[in-house]
């Protein structure tokens, strides 16, 4: 009853909603449309079908940024034979589902060069030009932003407006979203973020009494959400949670749908699913000549015995609650959730769950060179909903929802402000982008490196973009150079 009157409550105050585009038109100013590292994978997916119409990915590894040139063209500027598969087309283990997403913003952009060019202009119709580039980046941040939109709105439906407003900003800015959404907008980050916030809006929202139109509908969203990330396949635990309940209530004669119904409606869920999965299935045939290959190696090499449950919360390398604490508190609201809501909150720490073991076991957990744990950025809805239980909650310990409100901002703006510094060290090299960092040099770092410097880089960032981009791809270079020493 308390989470009806809050969403009736809700709808009558839009300004939020406003509030949060405006913020978000602003935050367009920081957008970096440039394709780097995981990206050139993701986005030739894109780019190769629309102006080449084949799968031939020579030219995104040819234009690639220097690190993937260096390691993979030959002496000659060629690819190397290593790279390529039976099919004789190069490696792309990459997902399709970013380039889905993109294919509007790219259709748009390709017809306004085309026109620009019979018009007398001479910018190239090649894909990698900067309107393309463009396009690519504002659909990344239209979708991230999309999926914070749904994110909170649904948190809403369960705290008051100002808490979801407050956690929405806050995981917005004091995670790793920003630097997939803004800095390295080619990654698939951003638009998993997107998928998981639809799939579970629209979840939450059919949960009660689903029909087969709205089931067959959140398999097209199951869909979508498993193209742009494999290991968002964790998300449906929320569906065998919820499976379990109903075939235990339908069994034992409580009121539901029929076993038999069930059955039929969760074969069918699965049958769409996998028709949705024809984009995958078809490019990893082409590509390496199997459906069900992925290009990412043997699951039998995963830490499956031996998981790295601690180093993926706490490590110096990537570690989610090290890197980004404030994560830490929406995970405890989402606990807390669980026990308030337990009929959606027990589902979705299910799904936390079972997306931490997944990423606990796989070879790769540290996410390579990634700010964060960058593979929990799929779970943004989550950690938006579980902080602002968390703060709803914290609220309470307050006489007057004044003084909670300005003190909840001021320590959220502290954990915004402690991000931001820390992606800035990330983002210019003062830390490796790659293994370990040391805790000491990052915190003084933080007090004394960071204030003197970040606003010289943040001018030559949003006026001199090209030229700071190369320095900082040349001092990654450098940085794996050295690690590559003896």
């Amino acid at each position: 009853m308390e989470s009806q009157s809050l969403s009736t409550q809700s709808t009558l105050r839009p300004d939020t909603e406003r509030w949060l585009l405006f913020l978000f038109l602003l935050s367009l100013a920081i957008l970096n449309p440039w394709v780097r590292g995981d990206g050139v994978g993701y986005y030739a997916f894109a780019r190769a079908p629309l102006i080449e119409h084949n799968f031939n990915f020579e030219q995104d590894y040819v234009s690639a940024n220097t690190g993937i040139r260096e390691a993979r063209l030959d002496e000659h500027g060629r690819p190397k034979e290593i790279f390529r598969t039976r099919t004789g087309h190069l490696d792309n283990h990459f997902t399709v589902g970013p380039a889905m997403l993109w294919t509007p913003f790219l259709l748009l952009a390709h017809g306004g060069v085309l026109i620009a060019r019979a018009l007398g202009a001479q910018v190239p119709a090649d894909g990698f030009s900067a309107p393309y580039r463009l396009a690519m980046a504002v659909g990344t941040a239209f979708w991230g932003f999309l999926g914070l939109l749904l994110s909170f709105r649904l948190a809403r439906q369960y705290v008051e407006d100002v808490w979801a407003f407050l956690a929405t900003i806050s995981i917005w800015w004091a995670s790793s979203l920003p630097v997939y959404m803004y800095f390295n907008p080619s990654w698939s980050h951003a638009h998993s973020a997107f998928a998981v916030s639809l799939f579970v809006f629209y979840w939450h929202r059919t949960r009660e009494q689903r029909t087969l139109r709205q089931w067959l509908f959140l398999a097209l969203i199951a869909g979508l959400m498993l193209n742009v990330y494999y290991a968002n396949a964790m998300l449906l635990m929320v569906l065998v949670v919820e499976a379990l309940r109903d075939y235990r209530a339908a069994l034992r004669g409580r009121a539901g749908a029929p076993v038999l119904q069930l059955i039929i409606r969760h074969f069918l869920f699965a049958v769409v699913v996998l028709l949705c999965l024809l984009p995958t299935f078809v490019t990893r045939y082409i590509v390496y000549g199997s459906p069900f290959e992925s290009g990412y190696g043997a699951v039998t090499n995963w830490a499956w015995r031996s998981p790295h449950f601690l180093a993926v919360l706490f490590s110096s390398e990537h570690g989610l609650f090290s890197w980004t604490p404030l994560l830490l508190l929406a995970t405890v609201g989402l606990v807390l959730f669980k026990f308030s809501e337990p009929r959606v909150g027990t589902p979705l720490l299910a799904a936390a769950l079972a997306f931490y073991i997944f990423i606990a076991c796989y070879p790769d957990w540290a996410g390579i060179s990634s700010f964060g744990n960058r593979f929990f950025v799929s779970l943004t809805p989550l950690f938006i909903l579980g902080l602002s239980v968390f703060l709803q909650r914290v609220s309470r310990l307050f006489r007057s929802q004044r003084a909670a409100v300005a003190t909840v901002s001021l320590a959220l703006a502290l954990f915004v402000v402690w991000n931001a510094e820390f992606m800035f060290q990330w983002g210019a090299h003062l830390i490796p982008p790659r293994g370990r960092i040391s805790w000491s040099v990052m915190i003084r770092n933080q007090f004394q490196t960071v204030p003197r410097q970040i606003a010289v880089h943040l001018n030559d960032y949003l006026f001199h973009r090209h030229d700071l981009m190369r320095q900082i791809e040349d001092r990654d270079i450098d940085q794996l150079k050295k690690q590559s020493e003896p």
